[in-house]
């Protein structure tokens, strides 16, 4: 595999579980709340938390999938735990400073009405 494709991989795997990262946290009551309290008139209520952590779970299985694309077996797990640890860190740190940054994952179709 040529090292074009192995990075695309590579980036494909990294949003991949970014996005799974802002879900299992959007499957959370506190930080739904904390993400979409900016929205005026929100009437967002509680997230669909089981439907937010399958489609997680499906794309942190994705990403896995991405990184063995692009690596030998032994370099891809150690490549997905690292993505994963780096996400999760990233996601906390958003939800710490701008938590409406993640409105965009909130997707209507996760927004009850």
């Amino acid at each position: 595999m040529s090292d074009h494709s192995a990075t695309l991989w590579l980036i494909l795997a990294s949003a991949l579980t970014f996005k799974a990262m802002v879900l299992f946290s959007l499957s959370l009551k506190a930080h739904w709340k904390q993400v979409l309290s900016a929205v005026r008139n929100s009437t967002a209520g509680k997230p669909h938390s089981q439907r937010l952590k399958t489609c997680g779970w499906i794309l942190l299985v994705l990403s896995g999938a991405s990184c063995l694309r692009a690596d030998h077996a032994s370099m891809a797990v150690l490549v997905w735990i690292l993505l994963i640890s780096a996400a999760a860190f990233i996601v906390a740190m958003i939800l710490a400073y701008r938590p409406s940054w993640l409105r965009l994952f909130a997707l209507p179709i996760f927004v009850r009405r």
